[in-house]
């Protein structure tokens, strides 16, 4: 084929010839017969209608093979036509039917095509027809409507015009007919009367296999060209591994390309808002990677990457796009272990004054530092967003860092930002992320600690991580058995320094009665005494360990009932009156006690049965309970605001030989948790539960 010619084909809204046929397609009247589903393939767009491609269809099929002289003539001889039906498959090269005969026994190659249009004038009743002018004569498709007519009409104009763009830009050796022919690719793409996902991802692969295959000519041309060009495809395109190759490699020679820069922010924002894996393809994480370490190029380089961060959250106070997040921290942290495989450390003040260095190398090391310190500035930004901050804390939980930068200094000195930011939180799934990943297990509580391979502050950030978990969720008996064992002599230290959070967790020790033996109980107290801070803490604890006592002496009554609507002040001042020692049965059904009142009830040393039913008694106080009361042999949360995940710390009452979880969120899988976890369990009670 003369390829001059066949650049000068009609494309897409050129080839329609009849006199009275309008240029863009007319819906059909309202009153027309099966209109929703003419319309299931044509959506309006921009108002525009857009058809969905066609792969394949049936329709029926008439071939007239005379010369273009006589064609007209013939096409109104009703008596000359002979009509055939065919499931037409419209392939990368070819029109061909699934069973080859008759008329269409031999495929139709899309270059063998000179025009495509739809015939207006027809009788009545057989207005849907679209003609396929040949070499050789013509092809005619008779649709069911318009809308299918021309549905086929644009599908094969966009095949025809993508197969010719595909044989010559896979065949050119010259650089400017390369970029005319591209471009002319991706605008006729763009406005395309067909909307489909396959009309954006073909002219990304063909500009794909370029890039792979045909470095001459990519070499070229100025590749800002060809990203401009590219561009408009990929805001609703994942880019392939080519052009993401050829994309990181832009970013990396031409970092301050303000222009280029903009182009890929899109790119990046759908990347990083669809990615579901980064392992599937590596270089989709490579170009983002070398996006931002251009965006940290930048004179105002921290502006710049704030402003990536807040466009990838969004105007909103909570970001609409859950993937966002832990695809940049993927990125930053994957880009910070590869700093480190090779033993680097990150150098506070490079020795630039030592005879023997080499500049050059020196420079590359810095190089190196900038880049790893450009993802730590990343992280950092990501914890500005408090609605990002749960997800986040979830993430750095397990220290994902090597063991070499635990050890850096320069590393966990600027991590500090970011666990500050998990201790302040008042959200208990926040700031519980400072703990290990599991009891007895370190965290960033105990990096941070005096002593620890962290610690720079002299324990500052530690006794903040401290005084919020003990003023919250981890003021319990569990959590200062987990930590004591590690933690006692940095906490003694701290608090002979008069750091009042440190007292408080002493104090704690006392009360709670962690301490393993009578000489540690001792050193505490000394310690606590030493200090007017402390001794006031230590004489506050006296006199509430003396009123607990009092409490827990023989006498009361056995069984007790409070009113209905009593509060957690209630409980609290009838608890104060006198020894309840002997206090076995407590009733609190109907009350408006909540998890609050679980304060009280852990005072009481012989308590077994508890009833809760319709009170507003909640997981924190179970947990509490669970920790303490180990005696329980009857507890009833009937209608209690507990939860699945509340109710398996149930586990630990292990003398529980009556329980009743009905109309609980109770789920089958922890049912059976219990059902194997409580050795005296004799009755049950699962009604109106998921269990």
């Amino acid at each position: 084929m003369d390829m001059n010619k066949s650049s000068s084909a009609p494309l897409l809204g050129q080839e329609v010839k009849e006199q009275n046929q309008p240029k863009q397609p007319q819906p059909l009247a309202p009153q027309s017969q099966g209109r929703t589903l003419q319309h299931a393939a044509a959506i309006m767009i921009h108002g525009e209608l857009k058809y969905k491609l066609l792969h394949e269809s049936n329709i029926q099929v008439c071939r007239i093979s005379h010369g273009s002289n006589v064609v007209n003539k013939l096409l109104n001889l009703k008596f000359m036509r002979r009509w055939e039906s065919h499931n037409i498959v419209l392939g990368d090269s070819t029109l061909f039917s699934r069973t080859p005969q008759g008329y269409m026994e031999c495929p139709v190659p899309y270059c063998s095509i000179t025009d495509i249009h739809p015939v207006s004038r027809w009788e009545a009743g057989q207005s849907s027809c679209l003609r396929i002018v040949l070499s050789t004569g013509s092809l005619l498709l008779q649709a069911s409507n318009v809308y299918t007519r021309d549905q086929w009409l644009h599908s094969l104009q966009w095949k025809r015009s993508i197969h010719r763009y595909k044989k010559i830009l896979c065949n050119t050796t010259r650089p400017d007919v390369f970029m005319r022919e591209v471009k002319a690719m991706i605008d006729m793409t763009m406005t395309a009367c067909v909307q489909d996902q396959e009309v954006y991802q073909v002219p990304l692969e063909i500009v794909s296999d370029i890039l792979s295959q045909n470095a001459d000519v990519i070499n070229s041309v100025a590749h800002e060209n060809i990203i401009t060009a590219v561009a408009p495809l990929l805001v609703n395109n994942q880019p392939s591994p080519e052009i993401c190759a050829f994309f990181s490699k832009h970013c990396r020679n031409s970092p301050r390309s303000t222009i280029v820069l903009e182009m890929f922010m899109p790119v990046i924002q759908r990347i990083l808002k669809h990615n579901m894996d980064f392992g599937k393809n590596p270089r989709l994480q490579t170009f983002v990677r070398d996006f931002i370490l251009a965006l940290h190029t930048k004179n105002n380089s921290h502006e710049a990457m704030a402003q990536f961060v807040d466009g990838m959250h969004g105007p909103a106070s909570e970001c609409p796009h859950p993937r966002v997040l832990p695809n940049l921290v993927a990125i930053c942290l994957a880009s910070i272990a590869t700093y480190y495989q090779d033993g680097k450390s990150i150098r506070v003040q490079p020795d630039i004054n030592c005879e023997d260095s080499d500049g050059s190398a020196d420079e590359a090391i810095l190089q190196e530092e900038e880049s790893m310190l450009c993802f730590l500035q990343m992280l950092q930004l990501t914890a500005d967003y408090d609605d990002w901050l749960p997800s986040l804390s979830a993430i750095l939980l397990p220290i994902p860092f090597p063991k070499q930068g635990i050890h850096d200094k320069g590393l966990t000195s600027r991590l500090k930002y970011i666990i500050r930011k998990f201790a302040h939180d008042k959200r208990c799934e926040v700031h519980t992320a400072v703990c290990g990943v599991r009891d007895g297990k370190a965290g960033w509580l105990d990096l941070y600690c005096p002593g620890g391979p962290a610690c720079d502050d002299g324990g500052e950030l530690f006794s903040e991580m401290l005084k919020q978990l003990i003023s919250c969720c981890c003021r319990r008996r569990r959590f200062l058995l987990s930590v004591t064992p590690r933690l006692y002599d940095p906490v003694l230290l701290l608090a002979l320094r008069r750091n009042v959070a440190c007292m408080e967790v002493l104090c704690l020790m006392l009360e709670m009665d962690v301490l393993p033996t009578e000489d540690a109980k001792m050193q505490v107290v000394q310690t606590l005494q030493s200090t007017i801070e402390g001794h006031d803490l230590y004489m506050k604890l006296c006199e509430k360990l003396s009123a607990l006592k009092l409490l827990q002496q023989k006498g009361g009554p056995k069984s007790l009932s409070l009113p209905s609507k009593s509060t957690d002040a209630d409980v609290a001042q009838i608890f104060s009156t006198g020894p309840l020692g002997n206090l076995e049965i407590l009733n609190l059904a109907f009350t408006h006690v909540t998890s609050g009142c679980a304060q009280t009830l852990v005072k009481l040393p012989n308590l077994k049965v508890l009833n809760l039913w319709s009170t507003q008694f909640g997981d924190k106080g179970l947990e509490l309970i669970t920790e303490h009361m180990h005696g329980l042999v009857s507890l009833n949360l009937c209608e209690t605001q507990v939860t699945d995940e509340g109710l398996r710390c149930l586990v630990d009452l292990k003398n529980l030989s009556h329980l009743n979880l009905n109309s609980t969120p109770l789920t089958t899988r922890t049912c059976k948790l219990l059902l194997g976890s409580l050795p005296a369990l004799k009755t049950i009670d699962t009604r109106y539960t998921d269990a």
